[in-house]
C-alpha cells in the first residue's frame, strides 16, 4: 500500500520548469487579451482607457478566471501542459479539487491584488496631500513585505518544487497532473534535419565571401560573346561608351581599363579597390590602369545623342 502512495505521488508531481511554464503562459495570454482589448479603443480619444485602466484589467482577469480556475480547476497555461489545481489541505489521497471557498479566494488574491495596487497607486500620484502620506507609506510597506515573501516562497519552491507562487502556498492549491504522465519517446529526425540545414547554411555563409561574384560573370558573359576580334580606336570607344559598363548610366568622369568599354570613374575605382583582380563584366579585361577618356571622344558622344 505505501509503494503504492509514492508511485501515485511520483506520478503526479509536477516538474518545477512546467510549472514555471505555466506561469510564463499566463502572463503571455493576460498581454495578449489586453492588447487585443486595448484595439478596441484605437478610434477612440487618446488617454479615455487611462481612467478606468485598472477596472478595465479587473474586469478581463475575472472573466478568465470565471472560465478556466473556477470551472476547469486550472488556469490556460495549466491546461496546455496537462496540469491542474488539487487542493492540498485535503486527508484524503485522491484527487480532490480546490473548494469553492479556495477559488474565490484565488480571485481575490490575484485579480483583487493586483487592482487594488494599481487603484493606490494612481491615487497616491494623482494628490499630494500631508494626509495620505502615512497612507503610502503603510502601502508600500505592505507590497515590500509581499514581494519579500513572494521571494522567499519562490526559493522554498526551488528547493522543494511545491507551491510556485505564495497564493498557492497561502490557499493549499497545488500543481498536479491532469493524467498519468507517459515515456516521453523522443524523435531525432527533426533534429538531424535542422542540424543538417544549419550546417550547410553556415557553409554557404562561410564560402559566398570568397567567390567573386563580378570576375565569374565577366568570365560567364565572355563566353557567349562571338569571337568577332577585338576592336579598338576612338571610334570604336565613342560607340560603346554612352553607359557605364557597371552602373548603366551616363558615364561620370568616364574612365578606360585598356579595352573598348566605358566606366565611371567613381564604379570602376571602387571595383577596383574592392577586389584587385577585378576585370571588366563585358570582355573580362583586367584592369592595369585607370585612364580617363579624351574629351574629344567624350563630345563625340555628347554630339551623338
Amino acid at each position: 500500500m505505501a509503494s503504492g502512495e509514492e508511485n501515485t505521488k511520483k506520478t503526479n508531481r509536477v516538474l518545477r520548469i512546467s510549472q514555471l511554464d505555466a506561469l510564463e503562459l499566463n502572463k503571455a495570454l493576460e498581454q495578449l487579451v489586453w492588447s487585443q482589448f486595448t484595439q478596441c479603443f484605437h478610434g477612440f480619444k487618446p488617454g479615455l482607457l487611462a481612467h478606468f485602466e485598472p477596472e478595465a484589467k479587473a474586469l478581463l482577469w475575472l472573466f478568465l478566471w470565471r472560465f478556466t480556475i473556477y470551472s476547469k480547476n486550472a488556469t490556460v497555461g495549466q491546461s496546455v501542459l496537462n496540469i491542474q489545481y488539487k487542493n492540498d489541505f485535503s486527508p484524503k489521497l485522491r484527487y480532490q479539487p480546490p473548494s469553492k471557498n479556495q477559488k474565490l479566494w484565488y480571485a481575490v488574491c490575484t485579480i483583487g491584488g493586483t487592482w487594488l495596487e494599481e487603484r493606490c497607486y494612481d491615487l497616491f500620484r494623482n494628490r499630494h496631500l500631508a494626509s495620505f502620506g502615512k497612507a503610502r507609506q503603510c502601502v508600500n510597506i505592505m507590497v515590500g513585505l509581499l514581494k519579500l515573501g513572494g521571494l522567499i516562497n519562490f526559493l522554498i519552491f526551488l528547493q522543494r518544487g511545491k507551491f510556485a507562487t505564495l497564493t498557492e502556498r497561502l490557499l493549499g492549491i497545488r500543481s498536479v497532473f491532469c493524467k498519468p504522465q507517459n515515456v516521453r519517446e523522443v524523435g531525432f529526425e527533426y533534429m538531424n534535419r535542422e542540424l543538417l540545414w544549419h550546417g550547410f547554411a553556415e557553409f554557404l555563409i562561410f564560402l559566398l565571401p570568397l567567390i567573386n561574384i563580378q570576375k565569374l560573370k565577366a568570365k560567364l558573359s565572355s563566353w557567349h560573346i562571338p569571337l568577332t576580334g577585338t576592336p579598338s580606336g576612338d571610334g570604336t570607344l565613342a560607340t560603346s561608351g554612352k553607359q557605364c559598363s557597371l552602373c548603366g548610366e551616363w558615364p561620370t568622369m568616364p574612365h578606360t581599363i585598356g579595352c573598348e568599354h566605358i566606366f565611371c570613374y567613381y564604379c570602376v575605382k571602387s571595383s577596383f579597390l574592392f577586389d584587385m583582380y577585378f576585370t571588366c563584366p563585358k570582355c573580362g579585361t583586367e584592369v592595369h590602369s585607370l585612364q580617363p577618356l579624351k574629351s574629344g571622344i567624350e563630345m563625340s558622344e555628347v554630339n551623338a545623342l
